[in-house]
């Protein structure tokens, strides 16, 4: 019995859960599985509160609503609280833990101590001896994640000026939350600073990192993101550095540049390049260069076939003569051959408009620390109208670029006079006050949460995980709760309930479909939205139906497809109360019964002799339906009395004539055998051979051997269906579910979705 936070309530410990308990009202006002708690410990406020086990800590609100989970492979001796870290010691380590999850290392210990109290900068303990000491500490890092958590940058701008933060540990974590430019402050290697200023698209920086580089890679990759956010201008000097003149030429006719389009149809060339010449004629619809490149490719018939096509009679006459001199068929001429031209772009700018933005924090103190000198300037560095730096090796004729181009290389792009854009040119010339709506940045609206992450953020239901595409904690969550490690048979049920919890309405002309997630239970998106699950018990329960008919016709294949599917559903089936729950429970075990009883059908099928009737009398102790159980009694009634076991015979028509009345046609035909068979078999009163099967032995059936577990042996089951193992099987994979692991002591099948909190 620990304190609840406040007067009139308490926390109440089992060796499986905590209770918070009203004794005035004698209510459970809730309740939570955490296993074996030593220690209760409040904040200063009792707002959290730590609950401590012997290798773990839960973080939990005042109504005891999870919050994080952190696990040690040592023993947790002692914590308190610092305003909101939590502050505790293992063996050799103190450590701290925020609400959010996040842990990290504070200091090492020589020897074990017992936190009293944390203090900001300090802690007080005690030791093994008794002795009270006072441990200084530095919980910067704690502090900085608390404010990048709140969103305080200035905090988080000072504690990077002024504290010494810095590792891969820090610069992992930024990653992963989502902060990599205050990740560039921590950095000084340059493949690492390239990397993060292209996570947080930071173009200028990425640029000046390539520039310190030189290195290919680099440069495509910043191609690549400046592709992504329009810049063309650094796009088209990544391909220049890069010397990739087939995407440079692509980029050209993206944006309509025809004059550089004939430059690169020139380069190519000069470079002795048949394919490249020939894209870039198609790109710019010139039929008689494609005629001249097909010629001097040898493809004379193809040349002959353009030309015609095209009208150029002069030119198809010449090659036409060529072909007859060489004895080359003349190819035919389609009558209905169109021109082809590429297509015109409709958007002729170097750039995608973009908007003028208030300058982020991190990036104002960035550049701040770094000299103006070393930016680069987009518009004016000679980088952007640098050749392609060929070398007149590249060319064996000898002719030099310059001579095919006076405008000196990639220079002539606009011809506008750059004194339009320099600032300094206009001094002492009058301006006119600037209109402050119009010079006013626009400010974007800040993103909201999205549906799927409010999923994750609401359940801990693997459904819920998979509904909002999350699957890889899907997979985490049915590996701890039943032990999942074979997901194959798993994927298609992923992508239903995936595809399944939203819908698409076709928008504009070329514009994306708009998505409709579907909620569960209301179609408002609040704080507490979950999604659809397309799996649900009605549809299970007519898949039941169906395969109780399939198994009653014979068709055991198809029964057994049907329950193996019922099997797979489960996982990700969400009730939505305690006895939907107990349900899915007993859906559950139906399935994992009938499965194993196909298999024994099928293996009693291939078998004869002594192992075909022990199959068929384990066949008989399958929790079946009553109806089916009489089936299964008279197959194995049959089969005794036909192998000579007529004791064995006789025990199974009396469990028939004991079975409640069935339809009236089947009972009197199967009660007058069983019947016929209990008399005759008690007449001989003999059993021709010894079988492995005891009927007065209670028994469970290995669902691996396909043989019996009596009484008193060790047994393990499977996490997820409970089938039944002999003992050696614990760690293996399951035979009946196929995805579970055999003897893995977990939580179990979680169906209700229960709050994080």
């Amino acid at each position: 019995m620990f304190f609840g936070g406040t007067s009139g309530r308490l926390l109440l410990r089992s060796d499986e859960r905590i209770v918070l308990f009203e004794p005035q009202s004698r209510r459970v006002l809730a309740e939570l599985q955490v296993t074996r708690i030593k220690y209760v410990i409040w904040n200063q406020d009792f707002s959290k509160v730590a609950l401590i086990s012997k290798h773990g800590i839960t973080i939990a609100s005042r109504n005891l609503e999870q919050l994080c989970t952190v696990t040690e492979t040592v023993r947790v001796k002692s914590g308190a609280w610092d305003h909101r870290i939590f502050i505790y010691t293992t063996l050799n380590h103190v450590k701290y833990c925020l609400a959010n999850g996040d842990t990290g290392i504070i200091r090492t210990l020589d020897v074990p101590v017992y936190i009293t109290k944390a203090n900001s900068k300090q802690i007080f303990c005690l030791d093994r001896e008794l002795k009270h000491c006072i441990i200084s500490i530095d919980s910067t890092e704690a502090k900085f994640k608390l404010a990048l958590e709140d969103r305080n940058y200035a905090e988080v701008m000072n504690m990077i000026k002024n504290s010494k933060l810095c590792g891969k540990s820090i610069i992992v974590y930024l990653q992963e939350k989502g902060y990599p430019e205050v990740a560039l402050h921590f950095v000084d290697d340059l493949k690492t600073r390239f990397k993060l200023a292209l996570a947080c698209g930071n173009i200028e920086v990425a640029m000046n990192t390539a520039y310190e580089m030189s290195d290919d890679e680099c440069w495509h990759r910043l191609g690549l993101e400046a592709l992504r956010q329009g810049n063309h201008q650094v796009v088209e000097m990544s391909y220049q550095r890069t010397k990739n003149f087939e995407r440079l030429s692509f980029l050209y006719l993206l944006t309509g540049n025809v004059e550089k389009l004939r430059k690169m149809l020139r380069i190519a060339e000069m470079r002795r390049d048949i394919m490249g010449r020939f894209h870039n004629a198609l790109f710019l619809g010139s039929a008689s260069e494609r005629v001249r490149v097909l010629e001097e490719a040898g493809q004379l018939a193809l040349a002959y076939l353009s030309a015609i096509s095209h009208g150029m009679l002069e030119e198809a006459a010449r090659i036409k003569a060529l072909l007859e001199s060489t004895d080359q068929p003349i190819p035919s001429v389609l009558c209905d051959a169109q021109l082809m031209q590429p297509p015109t772009p409709i958007l002729r700018s170097d750039n995608w408009p973009l908007l003028t933005l208030p300058t982020n924090t991190f990036r104002n103190s960035h550049a701040g620390e770094a000299d103006s000198s070393e930016i680069a300037d987009v518009t004016s560095s000679p980088g952007w109208d640098a050749d392609l730096d060929l070398n007149e090796q590249d060319n064996e004729n000898g002719n030099n670029e310059a001579d095919l181009d006076e405008g000196g290389g990639w220079g002539d792009d606009l011809d506008i006079d750059d004194n339009i854009y320099d600032d300094n040119t206009t001094e002492g010339k009058y301006h006119e006050p600037p209109d402050k709506e119009a010079s006013a940045p626009h400010i974007i609206p800040v993103a909201g949460v999205s549906p799927e992450f409010r999923w994750c953020q609401n359940s801990a239901h693997a459904a819920d995980h998979a509904a909002a595409g999350n699957f890889g904690s899907s997979m985490s969550f049915l590996n701890r709760q039943i032990s999942v490690v074979n997901f194959h048979p798993l994927r298609s049920r992923f992508l239903l309930v995936y595809s399944a919890s939203s819908s698409s309405a076709p928008g504009l002309p070329l514009s994306l479909a708009h998505q409709v997630t579907l909620q569960r239970g209301s179609a408002v998106i609040d704080a507490g939205c979950l999604p659809r699950i397309a799996t649900s018990m009605p549809r299970l329960i007519e898949t039941l139906k169906a395969s109780y008919r399939l198994f009653q016709k014979g068709n055991f294949q198809a029964s057994r497809d049907k329950f193996y599917y019922i099997l797979l559903c489960i996982p990700l089936i969400v009730a939505e109360s305690r006895s939907h729950a107990n349900e899915v429970k007993e859906l559950l075990n139906i399935a994992r019964e009938y499965v194993t009883a196909v298999r024994l059908k099928h293996e009693n099928a291939s078998e004869s002799g002594i192992r075909q009737m022990e199959l068929s009398a384990y066949f008989t102790h399958c929790n079946l339906q009553p109806s089916h159980v009489a089936l299964a009694l008279n197959l194995a009634m049959t089969q005794a009395y036909k192998g000579g076991n007529f004791i064995t015979a006789a025990a199974f028509a009396r469990r028939m004539l004991d079975l409640p009345d069935l339809i009236a046609q089947s009972r009197s035909e199967l009660h007058h055998k069983a019947q016929t068979v209990l008399q005759k078999s008690e007449q001989k009163a003999r059993n021709e051979f010894k079988l492995n099967y005891d009927e007065r032995n209670p028994f469970e059936i290995d669902c691996r051997n396909l043989d019996p577990i009596y009484r008193g042996n060790q047994i393990e089951r499977c996490s997820f269906c409970r089938s039944a193992y002999a003992g050696n099987m614990k760690g293996r994979l399951c035979s009946t579910c196929n995805i579970a692991l055999i003897g893995i002591e977990t939580l179990g099948l979680v169906t209700q979705a229960q709050n994080k909190g």
